[in-house]
């Protein structure tokens, strides 16, 4: 196993001259002559510095491998462009096939069963032993058979709070991030039983148990490095190469010094703007996820996003069905609601946040509104509020956190919180 190499500071940023060092130090030991190896990375809903890895991984790798490919861990995401692509590794395909001779990069393809193969199945008593008693099926673990292609893998992308397996990266970026609908099902219906509002931000989740099981499928029979890295805005901060596990350790406790925001009294009224990487409020919804622990019960969060115009390009058609919708809501009509996809399903129940659901009425704890291009119609059929963004001035918000009132900027990695 390769021992733990890594760095980070709170205070200041990781240059690329000690990322290029701490990449050197993971693999100078490690023979790579004529292997063929995966590198799984995110797609452009993540900040991370995928241009710089790209360019180190190939430095060190480069005259060693006989491949040194890229897989796009989308999870249930649409495919990227080649144009998105070219943004994303920061070097165009004319640049990749001149100066990167040994490296694709693939879309993973999550909806086409033929690129899928079933690694292993976590039992009905596991799944309930690790679950807490949540889920108590069998769950098989698809994932894309590419892998199998090559003789190394390694999962290379960032660690913030998140709002199903509690902090995002290492074994998530094989399920879901190249995983099918089973698996994706499964752990996301899993956080939304346990709730966004009680996973975000923690470690030991029901999800990232099973993710952590559900990886050992793949490094019992393969060797798999993670390079976890940690992001401040878009600044990189944190820098942590090995196991899967031990990494991805070291990387959320950085994330959690800097990537949760701690607010002294709970807001009424939050304006949380999501970065414009997000393109629909599938994605987008992390401006939700991140704020509603500091919202006090009754208040608001309006998700202000003028250039949102899609609830989701992937799922809205499900999504519009079934509406947004507390917990409780489809816990308590699980016979109506169970053959909808999982995901979809907590997707919902995290957009709308806590709340009961008793003699057939719902009362969300507090109320969720958009400021975006989605028609007001649109809102009233998923079940949110809708305000107008052109009457909202997000200066209304800013520096009147002692009135209650938080303006978030470039919402969705960043974690607010309540001081204990």
């Amino acid at each position: 196993m390769m021992h733990l190499v890594g760095n980070g500071y709170i205070d200041e940023t990781l240059s690329e001259t000690e990322a290029r060092a701490l990449i050197q130090e993971a693999f100078a030991s490690h023979k790579f002559g004529g292997k063929r190896v995966l590198v799984i990375i995110p797609d452009s809903t993540r900040s991370a510095p995928i241009p710089l890895i790209f360019k180190l991984l190939y430095e060190q790798l480069g005259e060693q491998v006989s491949r040194l490919d890229y897989l796009i861990a989308l999870g249930t995401h649409r495919a990227m462009s080649e144009d998105a692509i070219e943004k994303l590794v920061g070097v165009s395909l004319a640049e990749r096939k001149e100066h990167y001779p040994k490296s694709d990069v693939f879309n993973h393809k999550w909806d086409d069963p033929e690129q899928l193969t079933v690694v292993g199945t976590i039992s009905s008593s596991e799944m309930t032993s690790l679950t807490d008693g949540f889920v108590d099926v069998e769950t098989p673990i698809n994932l894309n058979k590419m892998i199998y292609d090559y003789d190394e893998l390694m999962i290379c992308g960032p660690v913030f709070p998140h709002e199903v397996a509690g902090f995002s990266g290492g074994a998530k970026y094989l399920f879901p991030g190249i995983a099918g609908h089973e698996i994706i099902d499964s752990t996301h219906w899993l956080g939304a039983l346990s709730t966004s509002y009680d996973t975000i931000g923690v470690k030991d989740t029901a999800v990232r148990r099973v993710l952590h099981r559900g990886a050992k499928f793949i490094t019992d029979v393969m060797p798999v490095t993670s390079l976890k890295l940690v992001m401040k805005g878009k600044e990189l901060h944190g820098l942590y190469i090995g196991d899967i596990i031990e990494s991805w350790h070291a990387a959320s406790d950085l994330s959690a010094e800097l990537n949760i925001i701690y607010k002294k009294k709970a807001m009424k009224s939050v304006l949380s703007m999501p970065s414009e990487m997000y393109e629909d409020l599938w994605t987008a919804a992390k401006a939700m996820y991140k704020t509603e622990p500091v919202i006090a019960d009754d208040g608001e969060v309006i998700i202000y996003a003028p250039h949102l115009k899609e609830v989701s390009i992937v799922h809205g058609e499900e999504i519009k069905a079934v509406g947004y919708h507390v917990r409780d809501y489809f816990v308590n009509q699980w016979e109506t609601f169970k053959d909808i996809h999982w995901t979809t399903l907590a997707h919902s129940t995290h957009v709308k946040g806590k709340g009961t659901f008793e003699n057939g009425v719902e009362v969300p704890r507090i109320k969720v509104t958009l400021a975006t291009q989605i028609p007001e119609e649109v809102c009233k059929l998923i079940n949110l509020g809708y305000r107008d963004y052109r009457s909202i001035n997000p200066e209304d918000w800013r520096d009147r956190e002692d009135e209650g009132l938080l303006l978030v900027e470039r919402a969705g990695e960043m974690l607010y919180r309540l001081r204990e």
